[in-house]
C-alpha cells in the first residue's frame, strides 16, 4: 500500500506548473494586429487555426503538463517538457499562416502572453527535472548542444518566418549580424580584459593583505554605481582622452560608441574575479601547502602547482558570474552607440514596435543562458579533476 501510495504521489512543483500551464491555455496565444506598431487583437489557443491543425499541439501541451505531475518519474517529466514545447512550435507553424490569411500585406502576427506563460511553465518543468536527474557535465554538455541544435533548425527551416520577429530579422538580417559581433566583443571582450587585469592583481592581493583592504573596497564601491550611471560617466572620461592625445579617435576611443561600453563592463567585471581568484586561492587546504613548502616548492612553484590547480574551480566560478553579467549589462551599450542587441532594444522602445525590442532581447536571454550552462559544465569538470587529484 505504501509503494503504491508512492507511485501515484505528485510532484508540488508539478502541480503548480500544471496550474499555471492551464490557466494560461485561457489568454491569448497569439495576436493578429494590422502592422508592427498597433496592438494587435489577442487570440486564444482554439481560435488561432483550424480544430484539426490546432488539436496536435494542444493534446502535446496537455500532456506535457500531465507527464510533470508524477513526483518519481524525472525522466517522463524531462520528456513532458519536450513534449509541450514541441506542442508550443507546433501552434505557432500553425497558427502563424492561419491568422496572416487575407489580414492584409501588412499585418503582423505575435506569441502573446499565454505562449509565454507556456514557454515559461515548460522551461521550469525541464529544468526542474535536470535538477532531479544530476545529469554529470558529460551529459549536460550534449543536453546543451542538442538544444542549441535542435533551435537553430527550427529557426533555419523558416517554419517560424511567418511571425512578426522574424519578420523584422529579415528586414533587419545583415544588422542583427553586425550587433551580434558586437553584442559578443563587449562580452567576450570585456571578460578577456578582466582576466588579464585582475588575475594578476587578485594573485598580489592573496599575498599581500594591505593591498586586498585597498583595492577591494574600490571594486566594490565601482559595483554600486548603477550600470547606465557608470556608462554615463565613461563618455566624458574618453571624450578627454579622444581629444587630448594623438591617435586616440583613430583607435575608436571617444566619447560615445564601442570604448566606453567596453571600459564599463571591464571595471564592472573586476570585483568577481579578484574577489574569486583571492578566495581560490585561499582555499587550498592547509596540508597541501604544508607538503608543498616540505618538499621543497619555491613560492611560484606552490602558486602555480597547488594553489591555483585547487582554486580553478573557484576562480572560474568568478569568470561565469562575469560572462553572464557582462551580455545583460552589454544591452544598454546600444544606448551610447556601443552597438550590439541593445540597439534593437532602445529602436523598439522608441517606436513602440515590441517585436523589434524582442529581437534584441531575447538574443541576449538565449546567449546568457548557453553561456551560464556551457561555465558551469567547465567549472564541474574541474571540480571533478581537482576531487580526483586530491584523492
Amino acid at each position: 500500500m505504501t509503494q503504491a501510495h508512492r507511485r501515484l504521489a505528485f510532484s508540488a512543483t508539478g502541480v503548480l506548473f500544471a496550474i499555471l500551464g492551464l490557466g494560461a491555455l485561457l489568454v491569448p496565444f497569439m495576436t493578429i494586429a494590422a502592422n508592427r506598431i498597433v496592438e494587435g487583437d489577442g487570440m486564444r489557443i482554439w481560435n488561432i487555426a483550424t480544430p484539426s491543425a490546432t488539436l496536435p499541439g494542444l493534446a502535446a501541451v496537455v500532456a506535457g503538463l500531465l507527464l510533470g505531475l508524477p513526483d518519481n518519474m524525472t525522466r517522463a517529466r524531462l520528456a513532458g517538457a519536450v513534449m509541450g514545447l514541441a506542442g508550443l512550435v507546433w501552434l505557432l507553424v500553425q497558427g502563424a499562416p492561419a491568422l496572416l490569411e487575407g489580414a492584409g500585406a501588412y499585418a503582423r502576427v505575435s506569441p502573446a502572453t499565454g505562449f509565454w506563460c507556456l514557454l515559461g511553465v515548460f522551461l521550469l518543468l525541464a529544468a526542474d527535472a535536470l535538477a532531479g536527474m544530476a545529469p554529470g557535465p558529460v551529459m549536460r554538455a550534449e543536453l546543451l548542444a542538442t538544444a542549441v541544435g535542435v533551435l537553430a533548425a527550427v529557426l533555419w527551416s523558416g517554419a517560424l518566418s511567418d511571425l512578426s520577429i522574424m519578420q523584422e530579422y529579415a528586414s533587419r538580417r545583415d544588422a542583427f549580424l553586425a550587433a551580434t559581433w558586437q553584442h559578443l566583443g563587449l562580452a567576450f571582450g570585456s571578460l578577456a580584459a578582466a582576466a588579464a587585469l585582475g588575475f594578476p592583481l587578485g594573485i598580489l592581493c592573496h599575498h599581500q593583505i594591505k593591498l586586498r583592504s585597498m583595492t577591494m573596497p574600490v571594486l566594490s564601491f565601482l559595483q554600486t554605481i548603477p550600470s547606465l550611471a557608470m556608462f554615463g560617466l565613461m563618455i566624458p572620461v574618453l571624450a578627454w582622452v579622444g581629444a587630448t592625445f594623438p591617435g586616440a579617435q583613430a583607435l575608436g576611443i571617444a566619447g560615445i560608441g564601442f570604448a566606453p561600453a567596453f571600459l564599463a563592463l571591464v571595471l564592472y567585471a573586476l570585483l568577481p574575479v579578484v574577489g574569486n581568484t583571492v578566495a581560490g586561492l585561499a582555499a587550498a587546504p592547509q596540508a597541501a601547502r604544508d607538503a608543498a613548502l616540505g618538499m621543497g616548492m619555491t613560492p611560484r612553484q606552490r602558486l602555480w602547482r597547488v594553489e591555483l590547480p585547487l582554486g580553478l574551480p573557484i576562480i572560474l566560478t568568478g569568470l561565469r558570474i562575469v560572462l553572464v553579467q557582462n551580455i545583460g549589462l552589454a544591452v544598454i551599450a546600444g544606448l551610447i552607440g556601443g552597438g550590439g542587441y541593445g540597439t534593437f532594444v532602445f529602436q523598439g522602445l522608441n517606436q513602440t514596435a515590441t517585436d523589434l525590442i524582442l529581437l534584441g532581447t531575447l538574443p541576449t536571454v538565449a546567449l546568457a543562458l548557453t553561456a551560464a550552462i556551457f561555465m558551469n559544465i567547465f567549472v564541474d569538470l574541474t571540480r571533478t579533476s581537482t576531487d580526483a587529484r586530491n584523492d
